[in-house]
């Protein structure tokens, strides 16, 4: 758990910088509310943790420029940083990693470095890569990076009316992590539920077996949530934190990503619709982080024109 303490602190280095992201019913349905963190500059909620841990480092830590592995969005966040920062940004990245995100990641000033998946894996386990240097910012396990997500936490405790439950997609663990710490300390009785993809649903099945297990890993269109396996570490801060892990089927999610088009007119990659398409499935009332829009042009197309068809 990250103390309130911590999160509040990483809300004063962020400051202004972020966008106070709405919270917004789905549509007529007051039941589902959605907060809208696919509307922050860089598309998605994972500025707020790496402005918090750049800002965190000292001069003398970031000059020799910043370091993450990231599928895309934590990439764009830390080019984001290290721009303002005025240092450069390297970017460990799956070679699979979609397009659109890389072009951005490079608009922002980023080096790109691209490497298969499971040795991208491997550099979010040894919290770099040789040859790779610069201060490294981890995208999921860094305390300051949770502390920035968990800001999110901060302003449904401000902001939202009643609700039984926050949906939280589950990647590597740092979003669910900061905000259900959060939450839980400003609204204790509000059920923390995690969402991932049935093709890597690694915290699904921890709690099932009641601890961590291997999984047969399938990668698929939604690259910014689930995995191979949990991340060290990450389990103990779940299993604290977390009431229930949802695993959903890909077309579950695709119908998500439909209905954020269609009812709230808002454009969310398959990590920010599996909230959604989780609470899709419940009966109380639950707010959803949209957590990013980052989707590929040509998998929104598919998946929009399968309405058509």
């Amino acid at each position: 758990m990250i103390s309130l303490d911590e999160i509040r602190r990483a809300r004063e280095r962020i400051g202004d910088d972020v966008l106070r992201t709405p919270l917004v019913p789905l549509g007529t349905d007051a039941r589902i509310r959605l907060k809208l963190e696919c509307l922050q500059p860089v598309g998605s909620f994972k500025l707020r943790g790496a402005l918090s841990a750049v800002r965190a480092a000292s001069r003398a830590e970031l000059a020799a420029g910043v370091v993450t592995a990231s599928a895309g969005n934590m990439a764009q966040g830390v080019a984001w940083a290290a721009r303002e920062a005025g240092v450069p940004a390297r970017v460990i990245c799956p070679d699979s990693a979609p397009r659109a995100k890389l072009d951005r990641i490079e608009a922002l000033g980023g080096k790109v470095v691209p490497v298969p998946h499971e040795e991208w894996w491997q550099a979010m386990l040894d919290r770099g890569r040789d040859g790779v240097d610069g201060f490294f910012v981890h995208p999921v396990a860094d305390e300051a990076v949770m502390a920035g997500n968990g800001t999110i936490g901060l302003e449904l405790a401000e902001d939202a009316p009643q609700f039984d439950t926050v949906i939280i997609p589950w990647g590597g663990g740092g979003l669910a992590t900061g905000i259900a710490s959060a939450v839980k300390a400003l609204r204790p009785n509000v059920r923390v539920v995690t969402a991932e993809p049935d093709t890597a649903a690694p915290l699904a099945a921890a709690f099932a077996a009641g601890e961590p297990s291997e999984i047969e890993f399938t990668s698929s269109w939604i690259d910014g949530a689930g995995g191979p396996a949990l991340l060290p570490g990450m389990w103990e801060h779940a299993r604290g934190l977390v009431d229930e892990a949802v695993a959903l089927p890909l077309a579950e999610v695709e119908e998500a990503v439909r209905l954020l088009s269609s009812r709230a007119h808002v454009v969310a990659e398959g990590a920010g619709a599996l909230a959604l398409a989780a609470a899709l499935r419940r009966e109380d009332r639950c707010v959803c982080i949209v957590s990013g829009g980052n989707i590929d042009p040509d998998v929104l197309a598919r998946i929009l024109g399968a309405t058509l068809a």
